[in-house]
C-alpha cells in the first residue's frame, strides 16, 4: 500500500546519523543521497517502501506533525526493544517503552514509541511478540 515516507529534518547529517544504525539493523540501506535528501530502503527491491529524510521542499525549517508516525514493522520483540535502545542511545526521545498494548492492539503486538531528533514520533512494532523472545 505504501510507496514511501518523508519526514523533514533541520539537520540531514544528523538526521542521517541517526537512521543509518537503524536501518541497518532492520537490513535496509541508504538508498540514494543528495545535498537535500538522504533515501532508505532496499535498493535491490523497488516494492519495499521507501524512506526519505529531507530538507522540506518549500525551503521552509521542518517540523514535526501532531498525530503522525511512521511505523517500522519487524519480526521479534527482541528487535523492537534493540531498536528503541539504538534510537534513544542515538538521542531519540521516549514516547512510550517497549512492551504490550492489550488494551489497544490486541495480546500479540508489541511497540515502542521514539521521536527522532527533529521530534518526528516513530514505531517499532511487531504483530507476534508472545512468540519471540
Amino acid at each position: 500500500m505504501l510507496g514511501y515516507t518523508i519526514l523533514g529534518t533541520k539537520d540531514l547529517g544528523k538526521a542521517k546519523e541517526f537512521y543509518d544504525p537503524l536501518f541497518k539493523r532492520m537490513n535496509l540501506a541508504r538508498c540514494y543521497e543528495d545535498a537535500l535528501v538522504a533515501s532508505l530502503g532496499d535498493e535491490n527491491d523497488h516494492t519495499v517502501p521507501r524512506f526519505f529524510v529531507c530538507y522540506p521542499y518549500n525551503e521552509r525549517p521542518a517540523s514535526a506533525g501532531n498525530g503522525s508516525m511512521t511505523a517500522f514493522r519487524v519480526e521479534r520483540a527482541s528487535d523492537v526493544d534493540e531498536l528503541y535502545e539504538m534510537a534513544i542511545q542515538s538521542g531519540g526521545q521516549d514516547e512510550g517503552k517497549p512492551g504490550f498494548r492489550p488494551e489497544a492492539y490486541g495480546d500479540k503486538f508489541y511497540v515502542a514509541y521514539v521521536r527522532d531528533l527533529d521530534g518526528n514520533k516513530l514505531a517499532f512494532c511487531c504483530y507476534d511478540g508472545k512468540a519471540n523472545p
